[in-house]
Order: C-alpha cells, then structure tokens, then sequence
C-alpha cells in the first residue's frame, strides 16, 4: 500500500453488484491511512483508518464519511438504513480482519498473491 495507489472493490450490498474505486489519499506508515472513493455509488467518502499498538495489540479506528447521492432521497435514506448499514458492514468488516490476522489466516491471502 501506498500514497495515491487506488484499489477498485466488486461487492454485493443491498441486494447490488456494486464497484468501487478509491485511492490511497493520506498515508503515515505504520499507524495511519486514508481513502477516498474515485468512483462509485456514493456523491463522496472518505475512509480514515488509525492504528495504535497498545499492551501487545493493534487498536484499530474506523472514521467513515460519506455523503449520499440523490439529494433529499439519499438523507432520507441514511436516516432510515443506511447510517446503521454502513457502521454494522464496517464492525463486521472488522471482526473477519481480526479473524484473519490473529489466526494465520492472513498467510494464505499472501501466498495466493505470491503465486
């Protein structure tokens, strides 16, 4: 990972085949990055992410801003689904990467990559 790498993500939320791109706008190796969407289903966001080692473990903060599109509709719809939907996919984004990285499982992603 780098400054001003971009990264383009293929995911089904909602019950849609979404495509988002976003690029490395802000990186401080090893306790800070940030991203922000090129493209995709959002009017705007950004993606920060803090890293703090603390007693042995990695603390890890999400700071997720986003902005809707479609106007009033899109404010609409954040009141009513889309704040929760955003912050339980983050929290639950976050439980696999646990998952991952204090299991070995990170490993194989590597050597899949490697190969």
């Amino acid at each position: 990972m780098a400054l001003n790498e971009t990264v383009t993500w293929r995911a089904k939320h909602l019950g849609f085949t979404q495509e988002l791109t976003s690029i490395i706008t802000d990186f401080k190796a090893p306790t800070f990055f940030a991203d922000e969407m090129v493209c995709g289903a959002f009017k705007s966001f950004r993606h920060e992410h803090y890293l703090e080692l603390k007693e042995g473990k990695v603390i890890v903060k999400d700071v997720f801003q986003y902005v809707s599109p479609f106007g009033f509709l899109g404010k609409l719809a954040d009141f009513i689904f889309l704040k929760n939907y955003m912050k339980n996919f983050l929290v639950e984004r976050n439980k696999v990467i646990k998952e991952y990285a204090e299991s070995g499982k990170w490993k194989k992603v590597l050597e899949k990559k490697l190969l």
